[in-house]
């Protein structure tokens, strides 16, 4: 795995090297983690076109230097972004300095301004390491592969404790508790358990509202497996579906349907959420589908690319989103339909492996 963080490195390096940037500074764990294999929870990792430097206080220094092999740990002794601009004038060779403005704050910024000098300059560079790591690597894709289908595992499982009388909040414990013992470090966000017309609310989290009977219950669940994350969704129905919830739920299920099968490299992400919203069109439903239709999935849960109405972004070989049309009517319930899905050269595999045809329990 060394030379896989190495071999990432060294095409981030690259990439400095054609923008003249003498350093880049990566403030994001998910970042130091995908360059280093670094599992911290601070620092700054420092990025030059020939060596690579972290930079943390003394509860990470011995875990940086077993975690990251093949670059320097350097401890940090005043406040963070002052140690940080120190070490840049130190080294007096860093006059062009990479950062991405939207993971830093205006206090960090003026830290490190103020320590560094007059002769490093902050250039802007957003988005440099999360390009590269839109694109996954055939063990990343095993690794989210086993990620979906924990957390696919685990939902099919907690079915049978869905039933009348029974809180959203119990069946949100019971999901995260079996998705740790299935073996995930944690999960991918806090669980959604949504029952009746708390189903309409598209992030809504459990509560202590009891499940009743003849009503929707979304369940949005996701587990991290060796730091990757999945993301699932399934719409389940307490009692005897009605003719027009029927009805519903088809057209959601049409919709994404139709929105998995479009997804192939070279296809626009627009015209992947174009497909979806195109079914509910014809059914009249596309007004209450209120989100985008997918988002990419990696090592944090919302990534790019971001599948979204007018999205000019191409998919790639070895990027993989979430494909999760749904319809939200206020005071009703809602219905959302969400599977993990890698694209390829040849077309697209879905990770997720559960039905999605209507359950009623």
């Amino acid at each position: 795995m060394s030379e896989t963080f190495a071999n990432r490195r060294r095409e981030l390096a690259r990439e400095l090297k054609r923008r003249e940037l003498d350093c880049l500074l990566v403030t994001l764990p998910a970042n130091w983690y995908y360059l280093t294999g670094f599992t911290g929870e601070s620092g700054v990792l420092v990025v030059t076109p020939d060596r690579t430097t972290l930079i943390t206080d003394g509860r990470f220094t011995a875990q940086a230097k077993q975690e990251a092999d093949g670059i320097q740990v350097q401890l940090q002794k005043e406040a963070l972004y002052q140690g940080v601009g120190e070490w840049l004038r130190r080294g007096g060779r860093a006059r062009r300095v990479g950062y991405d403005p939207g993971q830093w704050t205006v206090a960090q910024c003026k830290a490190l301004k103020k320590a560094s000098g007059a002769r490093s300059r902050m250039i802007e560079a957003a988005g440099l390491i999360e390009r590269l790591r839109k694109k996954k690597d055939p063990q990343e894709l095993a690794t989210m592969r086993k990620a979906a289908i924990l957390a696919g595992d685990v939902l099919e499982s907690v079915l049978e404790i869905v039933k009348p009388g029974v809180r959203e909040d119990e069946i949100g414990a019971e999901i995260e508790y079996r998705m740790k013992k299935g073996g995930a470090s944690g999960v991918s966000f806090e669980t959604i358990v949504a029952s009746g017309a708390r189903a309409a609310l598209p992030h809504a989290r459990a509560t202590s509202k009891r499940l009743r009977k003849n009503e929707l219950v979304v369940l949005d669940l996701g587990a991290i497996l060796a730091h990757y994350c999945s993301d699932i969704t399934r719409t389940v129905h307490v009692g005897r579906a009605s003719a027009q919830t029927r009805k519903w739920y088809t057209a959601v299920q049409e919709a994404q349907g139709a929105a998995v099968n479009a997804v192939r490299a070279g296809l626009t992400c627009g015209e992947v959420d174009a497909a979806a919203r195109n079914v509910l069109k014809k059914s009249r439903l596309d007004r209450y589908f209120i989100h985008s239709t997918g988002h990419g999935l990696g090592l944090e849960v919302h990534e790019d690319p971001r599948i979204a109405r007018g999205q000019a972004i191409r998919l790639e070989a070895g990027n993989v989103i979430t494909i999760e049309p749904g319809v939200y009517l206020e005071g009703v319930g809602g219905i959302r339909i969400e599977d993990d899905v890698a694209v390829g050269s040849r077309g697209s595999e879905v990770l997720t492996r559960v039905r999605r045809d209507l359950i009623e329990l």
